[in-house]
């Protein structure tokens, strides 16, 4: 990232207290309630996890942003005792300066020490351990999903509102969700927009509204056909 893009992207974030929100989008990155708690509900509990997790379970997301999803996943897939490796793959078209995104992440002492561990390797397209790998796409991710070979167990759909963000939830793309999601692989996401429930059934997936988290009353769930 060059310093005129970092500064740019420093320029499109104000903070409300700990939370990062995005100028651009008008919307925080992540729950001004409780993020950790925000991605355990919707995104693990919202895939059945970590019970379904076994060695090269592969969670896919659209919106990697701090990076909290990341940090609550691995640190959920260690606790369960899996062996073997996490694969986790990320499309981000906007990414945070490292900075921010460690600034982000601070208020969250349970995850210091794995958020630590990680931060030398912010910033990679790919990091590898014993237990993770991972993999950052940037760009359009209408642009780049379609050409990847990947095949989803799970999908954390966390763009930012449908409603400002519509890009991350065009029907062509939900489209190329289902297609790279394994057979009885599962979706979930914060929002229970009836367009993106809709799109997201037209895709191949089961949709049900659930009770979301804190301020938001629904949620949805899917799993594929």
């Amino acid at each position: 990232m060059t310093d005129q893009s970092k500064r740019s992207r420093d320029q499109d974030l104000e903070w409300r207290g700990d939370v990062p929100v995005s100028r651009q989008f008008d919307d925080p990155y992540y729950s001004l309630d409780d993020g950790v708690a925000e991605t355990w509900h919707v995104f693990l509990a919202g895939n059945d996890l970590p019970d379904r997790f076994c060695d090269g379970f592969h969670i896919a997301e659209l919106g990697f942003g701090t990076g909290l999803n990341l940090l609550v996943a691995l640190q959920a897939f260690r606790a369960a005792g899996i062996p073997g490796k996490l694969r986790y793959t990320s499309f981000e078209a906007f990414p945070l300066p490292l900075e921010a995104m460690q600034q982000a992440q601070r208020p969250f002492k349970e995850l210091a020490a794995l958020a630590q561990e990680l931060a030398p390797q912010w910033g990679a397209s790919e990091i590898t351990l014993q237990d993770l790998e991972f993999r950052l796409i940037v760009g359009d991710a209408r642009d780049r999903l379609p050409n990847t070979d990947l095949v989803a167990d799970a999908w954390f759909l966390d763009g930012f509102s449908p409603a400002k963000n519509p890009e991350l939830w065009d029907a062509d793309l939900l489209r190329a969700v289902g297609e790279h999601t394994a057979p009885g692989g599962t979706c979930a996401t914060y929002t229970a927009a009836g367009h993106v429930r809709r799109a997201l059934d037209a895709a191949g997936f089961e949709i049900s509204r659930v009770p979301g988290f804190g301020r938001k009353r629904h949620m949805s769930v899917g799993r594929r056909r």
